[in-house]
């Protein structure tokens, strides 16, 4: 199982979050967005279907009744109707349940940066867990760190 910590430092989650979750559902993918305030979610949701003029990432949020059918479902909790493989930890908050997926994204900022470093550090304890740090150079692109 994979987890690739993001620090949002340069680039807001609003901008990060798309892009990952176009390159996961183009690879036949589902995903599992997960926030536990449910303006993000809300938010969340506008900003999937809106983030590009020229497209839009096909999701809903968890609680309908097509929720096993959602490439992309937002969602309080990490239960996963939709069969979501990848998980996105969007609040700054590690969730132990995102070690049953295959892979995991926690979205981190400044406010969370220690909870963050907790987590890679029992993370780092976890046999069969390999860890990614990403981070932002001074042109905005993402390079793996550690």
């Amino acid at each position: 199982m994979q987890v690739d910590f993001y620090h949002l430092v340069a680039s807001p989650l609003e901008r990060v979050l798309p892009r990952i979750a176009e390159r996961v559902v183009a690879g036949g993918d589902r995903l599992l967005v997960v926030a536990g305030d449910e303006a993000q979610r809300a938010s969340l949701d506008r900003l999937l279907w809106t983030y590009a003029p020229d497209s839009f990432l096909p999701h809903a949020r968890a609680g309908g009744e097509h929720d096993a059918d959602q490439p992309i479902l937002i969602a309080a909790d990490t239960a996963a109707p939709n069969g979501a493989r990848h998980v996105a930890l969007v609040d700054g908050v590690w969730r132990e349940e995102a070690l049953g997926f295959d892979r995991a994204f926690h979205f981190f900022d400044g406010d969370s940066v220690g909870a963050a470093r907790a987590a890679w550090k029992a993370l780092g304890e976890r046999e069969g867990v390999e860890r990614r740090y990403w981070k932002q150079d001074d042109t905005g692109r993402w390079t793996q760190a550690a």
